[in-house]
């Protein structure tokens, strides 16, 4: 029973409401062109099953670019796409070595979308455990931004 605390912190979760059609929110969460509006400063990415990504933060604390890359795992349109992330370099990304990113879409209501966002993987890494929590942590309060980020997007649209 000692991993049941670790791994229970180790889903990283977050849901919200988004006054949008599912298709619009779709375009929004896969497409480069409209993910630079609420996620990471540059996207390159094919959404795609196995294609290929690079996404890249500007990094405020050390004022740098940090770069993610990036291999999409599933794409069924227009309720889920998935990649995974934060592998070894020169590694590609399966379970045990890197981090899985989901996002469920549903649609709820008239013109209104549940995004729910889920990244798991955390548990099978090799890493120690105060890595972790800093991760976890990290990213947590990291899709609680970029969520944020894409809701205040949509809240001054009227034409979707």
């Amino acid at each position: 029973m000692t991993g049941d605390s670790a791994i229970s912190t180790a889903t990283i979760e977050r849901d919200i409401v988004i006054d949008a059609p599912v298709d619009v929110v779709w375009r929004t969460i896969t497409e480069p062109d409209q993910i630079v509006q609420w996620f990471a400063d540059r996207v390159d990415v094919e959404a795609r099953p196995g294609g290929d990504g690079l996404l890249t933060f500007h990094d405020p604390a050390q004022d740098q670019l940090v770069e993610a890359p990036i291999v999409v795992e599933a794409v069924d349109e227009p309720h889920q796409f998935s990649f995974r992330w934060g592998h070894p370099s020169g590694e590609r990304p399966v379970a045990g070595n890197s981090m899985l990113v989901e996002f469920t879409l549903v649609v709820e209501g008239q013109d209104r979308t549940r995004l729910r966002v889920v990244e798991t993987g955390l548990e099978l890494l090799d890493w120690p455990a105060e890595q972790k929590t800093a991760y976890a942590d990290d990213h947590r309060g990291g899709w609680e931004h970029h969520l944020g980020r894409l809701q205040d997007l949509f809240s001054g649209r009227s034409d979707g």
